[in-house]
């Protein structure tokens, strides 16, 4: 069957020009407590947006600009189409194991009078949780092709309306910042913003803007311009004009906007994968997110007894015999003396002429390393720089399926403009083909494609303990910005696992065993917090293995049936509980400043349960590492009460009796 927009293209051929009467549309969430009003004038389209009729998004101006004229004036809007439908899939990665959410759509034709005498649909969807909207460029038969130099969507909101989100220099970027707490009058004119964005209205509603369902297009940034926060498009490399090429039929992300005066709500919500195309890979049963070590972090340290430490066998079987003892997945293999396992004639792991990541450095049989962990019930995972796999992406992939690899990370992308999203989206579709997943770093946000291709586990596109390495340690204040902000699009790669917490005044950075700030019980309830379906273990084995803390590392999942947030203040704390079959876990993250928190459990299902606390100790701010633990019993109606240190956080695994 043809999709809804292509039928109503078809319709619309057959039928003289008819200008639609009123030129208004409004649209209503199925709960009706979201309104989109869009209306066309001879000189501009544009929306507005309330919610529980309070107006978060004033009349904001959509006009397109392509290379042969703008689409913004002589404008007519031809007869709507409204639909309603469902979104029912189950997520093989993801925060919710299944969805089903109702929708209300509407798909507006849009035609321009002068020439190029250009046609467009407008659609627009709205779900209890938001709204989003994208634009369908038909082939009508005389344009066969586009070439856009912007896209330049309003979001007028009001001028104390506070942003929180992360400012950036240019497009090529890591996006690895510093976030900032600015009200929109006080934000700095023609400075990108990065997405997701979360905006609080003065009547504290909720707004995160991001993208989703990023395909063959231009990755989006926001900006404030002539005081009005507006899109920007990523330009294609060696030029600033042109953001997108494309044969027609063709369409743009969605452009999103999830809506609650609830924070919870936003963090919840399922608008991304909703909004994707559905899944591409037939056959799931080799799809398996879990944990993975990743040595290059702690500085490759091995056991002191261990023979010629290097890149070699000796080396990888003491993280595997690791891996099989603890429950951990993945074993990745990166790198031993700052050379990559594969190689390279380069400087810096930027692949030289001659870099080949199809044959391993003299010392490493890669073979060997794959069988004995395959022996021992462990998945090896390689690190590869993008441009050194992508110039013989088919051979690499077939030789990785060969040795028995099972996945890796694509590392310094750097980029979202159109060549580099589809680089990303072949690079997911091929590996997918081998039976390879992907964790994308240095890379942009997630825009849902875990669902079209849930062989992505997962993308970092954020500052994270990384940077403990080599320079300032990564602050609890900097964390907890994380679920308001990045993890809205989706799963948020860390550095995690690091279990040497020292106090502020005692930290100094460590290429090899890292320091790390906040207390060990906010390095725990980092694995929940974050949604991240391959979440990294990354300290060394000797740093784990009788330390407490360690075993709810094992333990806990990666992927979820169910996500819910029972208690937030944006900036401050957060609870965040996931449930894995019958078992809820909560992490529980805290800023800089102690304080007490009662978390309900209200999302729990009637009977007694089990409860394993893991809590900061009373004298975490000198022994961060040092925490409580205890078994208390439940129920439904029972809140738990929890004293979050400075920097602190805490675990509970819930279990039914």
């Amino acid at each position: 069957m043809k999709p809804i927009s292509d039928l109503l293209l078809a319709f619309c051929t057959l039928i003289s020009v008819s200008i639609f009467a009123q030129n208004k549309v409004k649209l209503s969430s199925p709960d009706d407590n979201i309104v989109f009003n869009f209306q066309v004038t001879a000189h501009s389209a544009s929306y507005s947006i309330s919610y529980k009729d309070k107006s978060i998004i004033h009349e904001s101006r959509l006009s397109l600009k392509f290379a042969d004229a703008d689409f913004s004036d002589n404008l007519h809007m031809l007869t709507p189409y409204f639909h309603e439908g469902d979104e029912a899939y189950e997520l093989i990665v993801g925060k919710t194991k299944k969805v089903n959410e109702h929708y209300k759509e509407a798909l507006i034709p849009v035609i321009q009078t002068s020439m190029p005498k250009r046609k467009l649909i407008f659609a627009v969807r709205l779900f209890n949780d938001g709204v989003a909207f994208r634009y369908e460029f038909p082939d009508d038969k005389s344009v066969h092709r586009l070439i856009l130099t912007d896209e330049n969507d309003n979001f007028n909101f009001d001028g104390n309306t506070v942003l929180r989100g992360l400012f950036l220099p240019g497009y090529t970027t890591s996006h690895e910042g510093t976030y900032q707490t600015l009200a929109i009058n006080q934000i700095k004119e023609d400075t990108l913003i990065d997405m997701p964005a979360l905006f609080e209205t003065p009547d504290h509603i909720f707004v995160g803007v991001t993208e989703a369902d990023l395909m063959d297009y231009a990755g989006m940034y926001l900006v404030k311009h002539d005081g009005i926060i507006r899109s920007m498009l990523s330009p294609l490399p060696g030029q600033t004009d042109i953001k997108v090429k494309a044969l027609l039929p063709h369409q743009s992300p969605w452009r999103v906007m999830i809506i609650s005066d609830r924070i919870g709500t936003l963090i919840e919500s399922n608008l991304i994968t909703n909004l994707a195309e559905p899944c591409k890979i037939k056959d799931l049963s080799w799809i398996k997110p879990g944990k993975t070590t990743f040595p290059w972090w702690n500085g490759n340290v091995v056991h002191d007894t261990i023979n010629a430490p290097g890149n070699n066998f000796v080396t990888n079987k003491y993280y595997i015999d690791f891996c099989s003892r603890n429950n951990i997945p993945y074993h990745s293999v990166v790198e031993y003396g700052l050379h990559e396992w594969y190689t390279n004639d380069g400087a810096g792991f930027v692949p030289g002429p001659h870099a080949d990541v199809t044959k391993p450095v003299p010392g490493l049989d890669m073979q060997e390393v794959c069988d004995y962990a395959k022996s021992k019930g462990v998945g090896i995972r390689v690190w590869v720089y993008w441009s050194a796999l992508y110039k013989k992406l088919d051979s690499a992939f077939a030789q990785f399926e060969k040795w028995g690899i099972k996945g890796m990370m694509v590392d310094f992308m750097d980029r979202d403009d159109q060549e580099m999203v589809n680089i990303q989206n072949e690079i997911l579709e091929k590996a997918a083909a081998h039976h390879l997943h992907i964790q994308f770093h240095g890379a942009y946000k997630p825009t849902g494609l875990n669902r079209t291709y849930p062989n992505e586990y997962t993308r970092e596109g954020t500052r994270n303990y990384e940077v403990n390495k080599w320079g300032p340690g990564l602050s609890p204040d900097h964390d907890i910005y994380m679920p308001f902000t990045r993890m809205l699009a989706g799963s948020t790669d860390y550095h995690l696992g690091g279990f040497r917490a020292v106090p502020d005044s005692l930290y100094v950075a460590q290429y090899t065993r890292p320091l790390m700030l906040g207390t060990r019980c906010h390095m725990l309830a980092m694995y929940v917090v974050l949604e991240n379906y391959l979440g990294m273990v990354c300290d060394y084995p000797a740093a784990y293995e009788g330390q407490p803390g360690f075993e709810f590392i094992r333990e806990v999942p990666t992927t979820w049936d169910e996500t819910k947030v029972p208690i937030a203040k944006v900036q401050e704390y957060i609870a965040i509980a996931r449930r894995s079959g019958n078992d809820w876990y909560v992490g529980v993250i805290n800023n800089l400043e102690s304080r007490t928190i009662n978390i309900p459990l209200y999302f729990l299902d009637e009977g007694s349960y089990s409860a394993e606390i893991y809590t900061d100790a009373t004298d975490v701010s000198t022994q961060p590492n040092h925490l409580i633990k205890e078994k208390k019993e439940m129920k439904k109606n029972d809140h738990i009460l929890v004293k979050l240190a400075r920097g602190g956080g805490a675990v509970i695994k819930i279990t039914m009796k």
